[in-house]
């Protein structure tokens, strides 16, 4: 199985975010991938669909309602992802015994049933984990997926500095030094904000005096973290994975014009061509301002200002307020777009120069996943151990 999720397919894709459980077919082998596709799908239709809007503005109820409509489409995907891949391992692997007749369709139930239950199991203990424990429960089970991974790409990396010293004695090492470098300029990144001054309007009530004060709107260089790559990543995935039921021809010389149009655009979406990095920076960046655009609302925020006697110096509240507020976010989001979109295809350029370690699961995307994920956690351990009057978790 290990070789059909390769070369950029969407199973490739589950991999990465499995942890490697896809490609040794475990019960966990769609992990928290079908309720990732699910909020994300309900988050976009709270967006579209009123009644889903007006849920998301009802408080805590509204919340426990949607997260009920999350699980639901949650269970959905599992059943069709798990079908995928039953169908997968039974013509692409040939790794079922029985495929047809009474056998076979006891057999689909089953392994279908077990990867279901897989997935609903690891759902559950991300909800628990976001109720009980520090942090986002989804996020978490994401980086500890990822991880477990590192061990073994350490392992290949070491492996290829003893059968061939001559080569690899010093690209490993650089190769290390690298994801380092990377590591440290999505910290960066992460952490970098553009701040709007504020400054407030004294009134005077009785003998008090009110506002007055200074404050910033703080806007992050990179808001919608890794969402857009996920949003990307699932786009281009989904050619390759049409070659696992279709499979184009071994040569278009000679083969009818469909089969030479379905063979190249297979070959068009395979990780390794210049033309898939293109699009997959192109749909990042257009994926990022997508998102931030549903985040952010510029004429909401200059009506929020003007009604708590509030402005921007030099600024005239109303429509001024809200362009300057839009022209900076605008900029703002294209340098988020640009860093996210290096930071995607980091990977493909990666293996092309060094083939023998695209294996490596630490590609920009998960090294992304990861930064983000413990800065978070560290955040907000910080934040519990100030409530609770402890000194700060690393100072």
């Amino acid at each position: 199985m290990s070789s059909a999720a390769t070369g950029g397919n969407f199973l490739e894709y589950l991999d990465i975010l499995t942890g490697g459980a896809l490609s040794q077919a475990t019960i966990f082998s769609l992990s928290i991938t079908p309720y990732i596709n699910a909020s994300i799908i309900v988050q976009l239709l709270t967006y579209a669909l009123p009644p889903l809007e007006r849920l998301q503005s009802e408080g805590e109820e509204g919340r426990k309602t949607l997260n009920k409509i999350t699980a639901i489409v949650s269970f959905g995907l599992s059943i069709f992802m798990s079908f995928a891949y039953y169908l997968t391992l039974k013509n692409k692997v040939s790794a079922i015994k029985y495929t047809t007749g009474g056998y076979g369709i006891f057999a689909a139930i089953v392994i279908i049933g077990c990867f279901v239950a897989g997935s609903m199991l690891v759902m559950w203990l991300g909800n628990r984990i976001s109720e009980n424990g520090i942090g986002n429960g989804t996020s978490m089970i994401l980086f500890a997926g990822i991880v477990a991974r590192m061990p073994k790409d350490v392992g290949t990396a070491v492996e290829l500095m003893f059968t061939n010293p001559q080569k690899y004695v010093f690209v490993v090492p650089l190769v290390g030094i690298l994801f380092i470098a990377m590591i440290t300029f999505i910290v960066l990144m992460n952490e970098a904000e553009r701040r709007i001054p504020i400054q407030y309007a004294k009134r005077v009530v009785g003998r008090k005096q009110y506002g007055g004060q200074s404050t910033h709107i703080p806007i992050k260089v990179c808001m919608s973290g890794v969402m857009p790559i996920i949003f990307a990543m699932a786009f281009m995935s989904l050619p390759n994975t049409l070659s696992l039921f279709v499979e184009p021809v071994a040569n278009p010389e000679g083969a009818s014009v469909g089969a030479k149009i379905y063979y190249y655009f297979i070959a068009f979406f395979k990780t390794q061509s210049y033309g898939y990095a293109a699009l997959y920076f192109i749909l990042i960046v257009a994926f990022n301002y997508f998102y931030v655009s549903m985040q952010y609302n510029p004429v909401e925020i200059a009506n929020n200002l003007r009604q708590s006697n509030g402005g921007i110096p030099g600024i005239r509240p109303g429509k001024p307020t809200s362009d300057y507020i839009q022209r900076i976010l605008s900029k703002i989001t294209l340098t988020g777009a640009i860093f996210l979109g290096l930071i995607a295809i980091f990977p493909i350029f990666f293996a092309r120069a060094l083939p023998d370690m695209s294996g490596l699961s630490m590609g920009g995307t998960s090294i992304l996943i990861v930064v983000s994920v413990a800065l978070e956690t560290v955040r907000t351990m910080e934040s519990q151990m100030m409530m609770r009057h402890h000194k700060g978790f690393l100072g």
